[in-house]
């Protein structure tokens, strides 16, 4: 045995040509996604862009069921920005504990990055899912210093375009609507890309942010948001 193998087999070193797997992960609820996803499960502690077209397609469906197990064991959620207002019988339908799901709804692109980072760092944040669809390489690298740091999975959600962008996410999947399944394309994680997309069926309900977009007054809509049970933020 050379003194390379010896290393590699004493260490936990990540070879680029495999899948990485000692990896803190959060079960995504998916075995066909689990199988390809580094540690078999949503990354902690990083930056996962979830890239998609259009709302509604499944996008909330394919993270529902970590949010649940979250939520459920008492853990807290922020949703940084959504494009409309969450509608809560359908989290509540999905598993999702409201008690420990907290909306934040910033008035600009600015305080939507500053609440992010904020709830990431706080070290009471575990799953963030923040909608951020114009935002640049430095401000993607300190979400995920700061989910490391404060020990959180983030997910963001970016259009499909983005994707012809670098980025320090470590992981990044693109979506696209397959009927009553959600096709999934793994673009970048850690280990050989992935060239096949996955199709993974989704559970109703998976419409979970209403039809109407708020307009740009904003703070009326908080209190129909409370009516409703959600903890929001305006």
């Amino acid at each position: 045995m050379s003194a390379l193998d010896a290393i590699l087999q004493r260490h936990p070193v990540w070879r680029g040509g495999s899948v990485a797997r000692s990896t803190a992960v959060l079960p995504s609820g998916f075995t066909a996604l689990e199988a390809e996803l580094p540690g078999g499960g949503w990354p902690r502690q990083a930056l996962t862009e979830v890239l998609h077209d259009g709302c509604g397609i499944g996008e909330l469906g394919l993270i529902l069921p970590a949010l649940a197990a979250l939520t459920t064991a008492g853990k807290r959620a922020v949703w940084i920005a959504p494009p409309q207002v969450p509608y809560a019988p359908a989290l509540a339908a999905s598993g999702v504990d409201l008690v420990n799901l907290l909306i934040v709804r910033p008035q600009n692109r600015y305080y939507a990055l500053w609440a992010a980072e904020q709830a990431l760092r706080s070290g009471t944040c575990h799953a963030l899912v923040a909608w951020l669809p114009k935002v640049r390489y430095a401000e993607l690298q300190r979400l995920a210093v700061a989910a490391e740091g404060g020990h959180a999975a983030a997910f963001v959600f970016r259009p499909v375009a983005a994707a012809a962008e670098s980025s320090p996410a470590c992981l990044r999947l693109a979506l696209e609507p397959a009927g009553l399944e959600l096709g999934v394309h793994i673009l970048k994680r850690r280990g050989a890309p992935l060239a096949a997309r996955l199709y993974l069926p989704l559970k109703r309900p998976f419409h979970v942010l209403g039809r109407a977009a708020p307009s740009r007054a904003r703070r009326g809509d908080a209190p129909a948001a409370r009516r409703l049970g959600l903890p929001v933020h305006a």
